[in-house]
């Protein structure tokens, strides 16, 4: 087992929640600490304040793993002066690298709402409003028989999932020719004599906006001097991705009976509903956090209620004019479902790279509010 370092951190939760896939506002990844530092105790937690930061010192941890950003205006200064400077300090003095994972897992698959989704027992659901979705190249790689887990290793953070697949490629065997020229460092063969080489062509996706990346680091584990590849457009559609998740419910309900299982699904202190307590629901949109933004869209999806969290008098009062019901669990109880969530997709991540690194489930966050 090896243990890895912030910089490995860095990789493996941004194969889980690309940062590309955040919002242009937004601000994720590293927020705070040492790439090359290692780290064999991590902290996982809804919000980068105070008591997550003290609980992650006191188990020893060397980062923390955050939803909301530890860092969202750009900084002038760091003093002790605010919170977040005494924060920093803190943070730095006790080596915590902190990341942060926002919009970016709010969007991304498994993220915040599909966990939502999921823990509501929404059926087929989709995203709710389209943000994007995967482009796909093909590269074909030509390597030296024995060097193929190795160049596959170093791809892996650039290949797309394939529904619940991963690191998903094809390998054929063959003979690659060639000749090294004067001032030519060959792995194999001798300068001026035509080689022939067994050799094994793997063939694999690998996401459009990374080839850059991918092929750089295809070079630095490729033994040749001069990999032999090659990079093919394709026509594949890749999954849609999006804020939000609309599904639908086993059998329909009404909005009152719906309301209470959500509030005992999500162990919300209470909820607020707008809309006629004995309307019929059955489509459901949902969005953890602040997502009464998605109202129009969950509208023009047929949407008959919209689950999420924040919401204001003049939303409520929109709701109503668009006939959708509107139900505020609060921002807390959406999202603090990625706590264990993401804490679990790292515990695999983390085994299936034969890390070594423990994994904390910060269980000290509670609701800001008190309700009476």
């Amino acid at each position: 087992m090896i243990t890895p370092r912030i910089s490995d951190l860095v990789g493996i939760t941004g194969k889980i929640a690309p940062i590309h896939f955040a919002e242009s506002w937004d601000n994720v990844g590293l927020q705070l600490g040492d790439p090359v530092a290692p780290v064999s105790r991590i902290m996982v937690s809804l919000d980068p304040g105070r008591p997550a930061v003290e609980a992650a010192i006191e188990a020893r941890c060397q980062l923390l793993v955050t939803h909301h950003p530890f860092i969202f205006s750009p900084l002038k200064k760091i003093t002790a002066a605010d919170e977040t400077g005494r924060l920093t300090i803190l943070a730095l003095k006790n080596d915590l690298a902190i990341i942060s994972l926002h919009t970016n897992l709010d969007i991304a698959h498994g993220g915040v709402n599909d966990l939502l989704a999921g823990c509501l027992g929404l059926q087929g659901a989709q995203p709710l409003k389209i943000t994007g979705g995967e482009e796909y190249v093909k590269m074909v790689l030509f390597a030296p028989r024995g060097f193929e887990e190795k160049l596959l290793a170093a791809l892996s953070p650039f290949m797309p999932l394939i529904g619940n697949y991963r690191d998903c490629s094809y390998q054929v065997e063959g003979t690659g020719r060639f000749t090294p020229l004067a001032g030519a460092k060959p792995f194999v063969g001798e300068v001026g004599a035509g080689h022939a080489e067994p050799e094994s062509r793997l063939e694999f996706l690998i996401l459009k906006e990374r080839i850059g990346a991918a092929v750089t680091a295809m070079k630095g584990a490729h033994p040749y001097e001069e990999p032999a590849y090659d990079l093919y457009p394709v026509l594949n559609q890749g999954p849609a991705r999006g804020l939000g998740r609309i599904g639908t419910l086993a059998a329909p309900v009404t909005a009152a009976s719906f309301a209470k299982e959500v509030r005992e699904r999500l162990g919300a202190a209470g909820v607020r509903l707008v809309g006629d307590p004995e309307r019929q629901v059955k489509k459901v949109a949902v969005c953890g956090g602040s997502g009464v933004s998605l109202l129009h869209d969950a509208a023009r999806k047929g949407a008959d209620i919209l689950v999420t969290g924040d919401v204001k008098y003049h939303e409520a009062r929109e709701a109503e004019a668009l006939g959708v019901a509107l139900l505020d669990a609060g921002h807390f109880a959406t999202e603090r479902l990625m706590v264990q969530g993401l804490g679990a997709q790292l515990k695999d991540a983390i085994a299936a790279r034969r890390f070594e690194a423990e994994i904390v489930e910060y269980q000290g966050e509670q609701e800001p509010f008190s309700f009476w």
